[in-house]
């Protein structure tokens, strides 16, 4: 992401926050694995938004005015003898010079510094609950301003939910970001394509999940979640991540996995036959879904709300229940009463963006939200029918979703992934291949 797209981020904040108002977001902790070990460090998603800076130990201040700097960066020194085992770090000289702070500190010297910034202001601009420990310093550092009023020092006395306005920025996404987009969907298709081509009879589903994580980092891409991996009776459990069963002839194989590239994640589920093949039933099954998922893209458009693609979504896998004999009753009344919950339980889509779970409200007060450019959903709908004395032999274990993510315009819904097969006469084509 370019140097100029993290500028225009904290100015917009920094107009919204005002000059007497502070802005502070602690870095992301360095997480335990096991005894020792550590996971693979991931920057805050908030704090990269704004900065840039991916390494722990920070803390970014945002202080619209101040004349020694409006952009502060609290961070590790230099260590020639830590940085031989962990890797080089910007030091605060590289946070001035690389990451464009107006001024830098180290972070051992944040108790020193933060207060003196913070008694100049009225409100302060922070994300409570996020991170206890930082959230212990943020109120020892207004409490030791709050013992010193007697003598003249101000204490902020106001403070306010910082993700409330940063998440409502980050859910409109500019074109840098929905080009990162477009690249970390380009490389998630390909993991697929890569995936379909390799599916047999006989293998396991880790082995499945292994072509797709060679893919991401043959990429310089990661894993944006865990993979879900799901044959036969585990494609209808929804975050099946065991991903140890052997894949067999006759079943289905769904699998939702997506990458994040610089920041940025795709979400793509895909449901294809095993064998190569779909059976009639799972074929049914599928052409429901997928005229489902058709139904909602061509809803996910400027001036609709979001809920109007999850409600095409419902009406058209009701009435393909139906049809296939699992619903009985007339079509206004199983989806007035959530008959269609028992087979598709979950929302048609979500926000995506830096998490792939995305923030940013769903609702506006009490009602839906507008569907507006720049927003970035996933379409899911999904129909999912376990093993029941309730259902026909056929139909049981039958579990498919069809996922893409999809960019609101201002010339209808752009489908970021749209270059990955879904048609169930180009899947069974695509895995022959």
């Amino acid at each position: 992401m370019n140097r100029n797209e993290f500028a225009r981020r904290r100015k917009t904040l920094m107009r919204m926050v005002g000059e007497d108002g502070i802005a502070i977001l602690p870095s992301a902790p360095v997480r335990t694995r096991s005894k020792d070990v550590e996971y693979r460090y991931r920057q805050d998603s908030d704090f990269y938004y704004l900065t840039g800076f991916a390494e722990p130990d920070s803390v970014a201040i945002l202080v619209p005015g101040r004349d020694s700097g409006e952009y502060v960066l609290f961070c590790r020194e230099r260590d020639k003898l830590k940085e031989q085992w962990d890797g080089s770090r910007a030091g605060p000289g590289g946070a001035i010079l690389n990451f464009e702070a107006d001024d830098a500190f180290p972070i051992e010297d944040i108790d020193d510094i933060l207060p003196g910034i913070l008694e100049s202001r009225n409100r302060v601009y922070y994300t409570m609950g996020a991170y206890a420990e930082f959230d212990h310093h943020i109120t020892d550092w207004v409490k030791s301003l709050k013992n010193r009023e007697s003598s003249g020092i101000h204490t902020p006395h106001e403070f306010v939910a910082l993700d409330h306005i940063l998440h409502d920025m980050r859910l409109y996404k500019s074109r840098a970001e929905l080009s990162v987009m477009r690249k970390a969907a380009k490389i998630a298709v390909q993991a697929h394509k890569r995936a379909m081509g390799a599916v047999r009879p006989g293998m396991f589903e880790y082995e499945v999940e292994a072509e797709y994580v060679h893919e991401f980092r043959r990429h310089d891409a990661t894993i944006s979640y865990p993979p879900i991996v799901g044959t036969g009776a585990n494609a209808c459990t929804l975050h099946y991540v065991e991903n140890r069963a052997e894949l067999k002839d006759g079943d289905l194989l769904l699998v939702d996995a997506g990458c994040e590239f610089d920041y940025y994640a795709s979400d793509i589920t895909r449901t294809m036959p095993v064998s190569g093949k779909f059976t009639p039933e799972q074929r049914a099954v599928y052409e429901i879904v997928l005229e489902a998922q058709l139904a909602a893209i061509e809803r996910t458009v400027k001036g609709n709300h979001w809920n109007d693609p999850h409600d095409a979504a419902v009406r058209v896998i009701t009435k393909g229940l139906k049809k296939i004999g699992l619903l009985d009753g007339t079509l206004a009344r199983l989806i007035k009463d959530g008959a269609y919950r028992e087979y598709f339980m979950h929302r048609t889509g979500h926000w995506i963006g830096m998490d792939v779970h995305d923030v940013g409200d769903y609702k506006v007060g009490d009602e839906w939200r507008f569907l507006e450019p720049g927003m970035v959903t996933t379409v899911e709908p999904g129909i999912y029918i376990p093993a029941s004395r309730k259902v026909p032999a056929r139909w049981r274990n039958i579990g498919i979703r069809i996922e893409d993510d999809v960019a609101v315009t201002n010339n209808g819904p752009d489908v970021l992934s749209k270059n990955l097969a879904k048609d169930p006469d180009d899947i069974e084509k695509l895995m022959a291949a």
